[in-house]
């Protein structure tokens, strides 16, 4: 039976996407430390890093000497950015661990809606990466493919041309989707990307929605989503509700929310989905994760301490809700003002000692004795609880003469 929501398939960035706007100077052994925790928490795709040129992107120039010193986790695909051949031809030597061209590979039709950005980060034009659409369908044809993918970056908006509306993204597939059936060949796969920060919730909801009316055959769609103005987690929650159990979504993320990209002009601003905040969304929403919530705090903690700052993450703050009566906070707690005292859902009571109680009795409430014996906070709305207590006012109280005293 098919479920009310897609298959998710979520990758880990904060070694790439993540590293690669912060300080230079951050050690190799901070980095593999990082890495090992992360395999630990359960998350099944990490990304290591990128093997691009140090001139340019200095924050990766020892990937190698990371991937010399981490522990690999059975179960967990590390993967790599890897730009060009020359990138290939350093990444072949720590294969395995890492996975290079996992998966099943089908040629893509992809273009930068922002011409400004690409010219910015990748040295060529929006123009010049059109220019090889041809050559990629031709190519595919000669291979005898039978499915494709088509996709846009900067999908929403740019921080150098404004306002992208979302007719704009639909011609630019509508385009692509025409190549390919024209080749023969069927579109399964639809990408959308935003290094920018100008996602919205309503925006992909519209794009995924008129994809999957136009094009039933799309079942394979990504979004790769940065949080400069917020919208990250709300638009990737869209992505969800829009698709249902026939698709698969793809969505990539960082530990504390860290990241961005030196070209756009956000710096360490832009910022992705917080993993922990992203994975506690998931298990809100009943679905499975796998992953370990304070594993990951835990890993956030930790990167704080070597960024020399907070991340951007909530989860890591004031922590997950709680899913048992042990995990409620006592009604006792005394004041908690400070980021390092909300901590001490995960490191205990020691963090707020001599705090402020300025209550001269113990708090008790009738709430949690029924949570004491085991009953549920509210009953449903016909039972008993609190609906029917003497306490609660009720309509027909409004008929009885006042008492006055």
């Amino acid at each position: 039976m098919t479920g009310r929501y897609p298959a998710i398939v979520y990758t880990e960035e904060v070694m790439r996407e993540g590293m690669q706007i912060e300080d230079v100077g951050i050690p190799v052994q901070s980095k593999i430390a990082l890495l090992d925790r992360l395999s630990e928490t359960g998350l099944k795709n990490i990304v290591v890093g990128s093997f691009v040129s140090p001139k340019y992107t200095p924050q990766m120039k020892n990937i190698e000497e990371v991937l010399k010193g981490f522990t690999p986790r059975e179960g967990v695909i590390y993967t790599a950015m890897i730009p060009n051949a020359k990138g290939l031809e350093r990444a072949k030597e720590y294969a395995p661990p890492l996975t290079i061209g996992r998966g099943k590979a089908i040629p893509r039709l992809s273009v930068h809606q922002c011409d400004v950005f690409v010219r910015r980060n990748y040295n060529k034009s929006q123009m010049s990466e059109m220019s090889g659409w041809l050559k990629t369908v031709r190519d595919a044809q000669a291979k005898g493919a039978t499915e494709a993918g088509i996709g846009t970056n900067a999908s929403f908006g740019s921080n150098f041309l404004g306002d992208f509306p979302v007719e704009s993204t639909i011609a630019f597939l509508e385009r692509q989707h025409a190549l390919w059936t024209a080749a023969g060949i069927a579109v399964t796969s639809v990408s959308i990307g935003d290094p920018m920060g100008w996602c919205h919730p309503e925006k992909v909801e519209r794009i995924f929605a008129h994809v999957k009316e136009r094009w039933p055959d799309v079942t394979d769609f990504r979004a790769h989503l940065h949080n400069s103005r917020g919208m990250a987690l709300t638009s990737a929650y869209a992505a969800i509700k829009v698709l249902d159990g026939h698709d698969t979504l793809r969505v990539e993320g960082t530990l504390g929310g860290v990241g961005g990209c030196p070209y756009c002009g956000n710096g360490r601003a832009t910022g992705m989905i917080a993993t922990e905040d992203f994975m506690h969304m998931l298990e809100g929403m009943g679905i499975e994760t796998g992953v370990d919530l304070k594993k990951l705090i835990e890993c956030v903690w930790m990167l704080e301490d070597m960024l020399g700052r907070p991340a951007w993450g909530h989860v890591s703050r004031a922590g997950p809700r709680a899913a048992s009566r042990v995990e409620l906070l006592s009604p006792n707690t005394p004041f908690v003002e400070t980021l390092e005292q909300a901590t001490h859902f995960l490191r205990g009571p020691g963090v707020y000692e001599g705090g402020i109680v300025p209550w001269s009795e113990e708090i008790t409430s009738p709430y949690l004795e029924r949570l004491d014996q085991g009953l549920p906070t509210f009953e449903a709305a016909e039972g008993e609880w609190p609906w029917k207590q003497d306490f609660f006012p009720q309509v027909a109280d409004l008929a009885r003469e006042e008492v006055r005293p």
